[in-house]
């Protein structure tokens, strides 16, 4: 697998998300990111959730830990990569939120919306995202990983016919203590 360790992603865009992507692709090269760009033609980018799911492939197929999507919001290429297994995807417009992404939820998939998303913030909302991992932060929050890895866990895990034959429910409910809110943390 390819990962953010080692300086590795893989985007991909439709028209909408097509100059964001070329922006943020060019920041990270600069950076000394290697880029997989899926979809380098801006006259032949696929459809929104065609991108999402091409996306999600290379996530699903563990080829790549990370990848970065773009379409005019982020939604509708986000619930397409979110359809392939094992894709954790976040749409973010701030910084805070796309570390916090990769931070607290293990997110895999960072989505944003070129429609709304200015160059530099998609730039600093990548490298927030890339250059964070699951737990980064929050070693002093008394049961912080516990309490995500179960989100984690069961989220990756969730078999729907399942939950609907257990009455709605999940077969084990009980929920990790995560101590109270650190009062000197803003998010």
């Amino acid at each position: 697998m390819k990962t953010t360790k080692d300086k590795h992603v893989v985007m991909a865009a439709d028209f909408a998300g097509y100059p964001l992507k070329e922006a943020v692709k060019e920041h990270l090269i600069n950076k000394g990111w290697t880029v997989e760009d899926l979809t380098p033609d801006q006259d032949a980018t696929p459809m929104y959730h065609r991108a999402g799911f091409m996306l999600g492939a290379k996530i699903t197929e563990r080829e790549y830990e990370k990848g970065l999507a773009f379409c005019g919001t982020g939604m509708g290429i986000h619930i397409a990569a979110g359809k392939c297994p094992h894709v954790h995807a976040a749409i973010c417009e701030n910084v805070p939120s796309a570390k916090r992404a990769a931070t607290g939820n293990n997110c895999n998939v960072l989505a944003m919306g070129a429609l709304w998303t200015a160059p530099n913030l998609g730039m600093a909302m990548a490298d927030a995202f890339l250059e964070s991992s699951f737990g980064e932060g929050y070693e002093d929050w008394k049961g912080f990983d516990e309490f995500h890895v179960v989100g984690y866990e069961e989220t990756d895990n969730f078999d729907y016919e399942a939950y609907k034959a257990n009455g709605f429910k999940l077969h084990d409910e009980n929920v990790p203590y995560l101590a109270p809110w650190p009062k000197d943390r803003p998010f």
